[in-house]
């Protein structure tokens, strides 16, 4: 019985989101992510504290 329960939720879940998919504007996950993470970089190269130098080494 909890197969068929399982089959049900997965198949009327994937019908509805093809559903919402066609029919309305959904965003680009991948793509939204990747801007995100594009974005984050940058602000953390912009503040990043800079980089101990040990004056031992010369």
């Amino acid at each position: 019985m909890g197969l068929i329960r399982s089959c049900f939720s997965f198949l009327a879940g994937t019908a509805f989101g093809v559903y919402v998919a066609q029919n309305y504007n959904v965003p680009n996950i991948k793509k939204l992510t990747g801007t995100g993470l594009l974005i984050a970089k940058h602000i953390e190269e912009t503040y990043r504290k800079p980089k101990k130098r040990d004056d031992d080494d010369d």
